[in-house]
């Protein structure tokens, strides 16, 4: 059975940002991820993880100017400064936190840019930046994302994103395999996942059309589950999804997959 990871950008919301990983520990998770942790210290997010027992297994990088519009500069020509200072702030958390993944986001082009010109800048920005993730012994991670919720993104094809990691190459550069955008953007999830199995480092989930949780929604995911572990993947699964009721309520899908509520702190190794 795959292995859980909360999402606390999205899961415990009641909560502040950094309470949501000891409210993860009770609620039976032997991990963490979130999307942006920046409005913290380093320290205090790793001494959050750290109290809590659990490993962070995944984050986002910095996407830039959010209130803005901006969802991630690693394909913006005119932001590649800027995308090598967000690596290097997203590489001094990984190092806290002991975190050994980054999805590194691609982001949305401004009215009127070329999107040959965005391809290049992506190309070159991933390719230095899974080099100086090796240096850290990081994994760098790219997702595409449907364009129904993040109009104009720019990775949107998991056929592309397989070719630019094909194109480039590098050993710690890998696809993040998220059920709830391959469903949106292509459907045939399995055969999709199947295709791309090779290239995964992480998987998330949700359910369309809501983005709620398992049994909310159009994917079977007990099917998809018993899937991942015919198939062998032995990664985590994140749960980034919006719980259709209260959290607690939106959990009881993964008590059938033996994850108990418990207070006890207990440690996991990423």
């Amino acid at each position: 059975m795959p292995r859980f990871a909360a999402n606390l950008s999205y899961l415990f919301q009641d909560e502040p940002f950094l309470d949501r990983f000891q409210a993860a520990a009770q609620q039976g998770f032997e991990a963490v991820e979130f999307q942006f942790p920046y409005d913290h210290s380093p320290a205090a997010v790793a001494a959050a993880a750290r109290d809590s027992g659990l490993p962070v297994v995944l984050f986002n990088a910095p996407p830039g100017n959010w209130s803005e519009g901006e969802r991630g500069l690693a394909s913006l020509p005119d932001r590649r400064q800027d995308f090598r200072a967000a690596m290097a702030r997203a590489f001094d958390y990984a190092t806290a936190c002991n975190c050994p993944r980054i999805h590194v986001v691609a982001g949305v082009g401004k009215p009127g840019m070329d999107r040959r010109a965005m391809r290049a800048c992506y190309m070159d920005n991933l390719a230095w930046a899974a080099e100086q993730a090796s240096a850290h012994g990081l994994i760098l991670l790219i997702e595409p994302i449907n364009r129904r919720d993040i109009p104009g993104f720019f990775l949107s094809d998991f056929d592309e994103a397989e070719a630019i990691l094909t194109e480039i190459n590098a050993p710690n550069l890998r696809l993040q395999f998220d059920f709830y955008h391959a469903q949106i953007i292509h459907g045939d999830i399995i055969r999709r996942l199947e295709k791309h199995l090779p290239w995964i480092g992480h998987i998330q989930i949700a359910n369309p059309p809501g983005r709620h949780e398992p049994g909310v929604g159009e994917i079977n995911y007990d099917f998809v589950f018993e899937r991942l572990d015919a198939l062998g993947y032995d990664g985590w699964v994140g749960c980034e999804y919006r719980p259709s009721a209260d959290v607690e309520a939106s959990l009881e899908w993964i008590r059938r997959y033996g994850v108990t509520k418990r207070a006890a702190k207990r440690s996991v190794t990423p």
